[in-house]
């Protein structure tokens, strides 16, 4: 009985892991800063699979929201399946410490600058894999992005239904650092 009563004193006081519920946003800045070299993201394996600078305005939204920029993602990460006729992947992958999207906007100079990463799993991957964990980073809920049949957009940004999740590091968000876009993020160098 004692040892149980100890067992369980020492386990209500240890320090528990962060969960991806609750993230130090500067470790997880440190943990992602050489990616602002993209020539170190795409030789660790991010890919620019459409060279398509997402903006608010392009996606039918006010252009007062601004923009992403381009999204670099990791295909292993995701454990893409198909492209066609969406991105479609078998991805529950949440780890921030490597995002599986890293997100860059266009500068004048012709150069990428991070400025956000994302983390993004595919609706039906996490449905089966049924973990019972929320989708939730330092309070806020990830965003569910599938295209409306009703409407002509593509809401889902060309992948199939998932949840996605944008972390602003790198460019202050008046919005919020967790917000998907960012009034501070321009489209405007993108080379058309």
């Amino acid at each position: 009985m004692r040892r149980t009563a100890i067992t369980a004193l020492l386990f209500a006081c240890a320090p528990l892991a962060l969960s991806a519920a609750d993230v130090d946003l500067d470790t997880m800045r440190a943990s992602v800063e050489k990616y602002r070299d993209i020539a170190m993201a795409m030789a660790d394996g991010y890919i620019s699979p459409d060279n398509h600078c997402v903006s608010a305005e392009g996606e039918g939204l006010p252009a007062d929201l601004g923009a992403m920029g381009f999204h670099y993602i990791h295909p292993a990460l995701l454990k893409i399946t198909g492209t066609d006729p969406k991105v479609d992947g078998e991805s529950t992958y949440t780890d921030w410490s490597q995002p599986s999207v890293l997100i860059y906007e266009p500068q004048a100079d012709g150069s990428m600058e991070l400025v956000a990463v994302e983390n993004l799993v595919f609706e039906a991957a996490w449905t089966a894999a049924a973990t019972g964990e929320e989708l939730v980073l330092n309070g806020r809920a990830w965003d569910h992005m599938a295209d409306d049949p009703n409407t002509p957009g593509d809401e889902a940004h060309g992948f199939m239904p998932h949840y996605d999740q944008h972390v602003w590091l790198f460019r202050e968000n008046p919005m919020g650092d967790l917000m998907p876009f960012n009034p501070n993020v321009s489209c405007e160098h993108a080379q058309k």
